[in-house]
């Protein structure tokens, strides 16, 4: 949703493995591209777990492809993963689950060492900052979490990052909102 219309809409990664899902579109606005992207969770099955990282081995270069032709590129969305044990509540319990897996947590050091920038930790360090809550168990209120929600910009948007929170007040679904502000 935007107030502004887009130069551009591009719907998928030219991928109809992965586009029949609908998990990526991206708009261009001037010099800036934002790209949403709804990475599958593996949590179902173990077929869901090795179609998520068929996903994220096809997204990576995608995202530096579309880096290449829209160097100002913020992508955003469920990603499914938490990258750090501090963005998951009791990490030593989560070993082996889907979403904080070894392969999938070396997955986004990967995207992350490519130039994309995890615009929340520019600036909060802080641990127990959580953007889902099962439903179970009253987790929301107990913040038992996980921070699967994120903002990536690309390098050269690092000069224009202003700011980047968590809204976990906000109670809409068992996400809660995530922003980040760019000049």
């Amino acid at each position: 949703m935007t107030k502004q219309t887009p130069d551009k809409v591009v719907v998928g990664m030219n991928n109809p493995r992965y586009d029949s899902e609908g998990r990526v579109i991206r708009a261009d606005y001037g010099d800036l591209s934002t790209l949403n992207v709804y990475i599958p969770s593996g949590s179902s099955s173990d077929e869901r777990q090795a179609f998520k990282m068929d996903f994220l081995e096809a997204f990576l270069p995608f995202v530096e492809a579309v880096r290449k032709e829209r160097p100002n590129l913020i992508v955003s969305g469920d990603y499914n993963i938490c990258h750090k044990p501090i963005d998951i509540n009791n990490p030593q319990r989560q070993i082996g689950v889907s979403g904080f897996l070894p392969e999938e947590r070396a997955w986004l050091d990967r995207y992350e060492a490519s130039g994309m920038i995890d615009t929340f930790r520019v600036f909060d360090q802080s641990p127990e900052k959580y953007s889902w809550w099962s439903y179970r168990l009253r987790a929301r209120e107990r913040n038992v979490g996980w921070r699967i929600d994120y903002h990536w910009i690309s390098e050269p948007l690092r000069e224009r990052l202003k700011s980047a929170s968590i809204l976990s007040d906000v109670i809409h679904s068992d996400h809660c909102p995530v922003s980040m502000e760019i000049d």
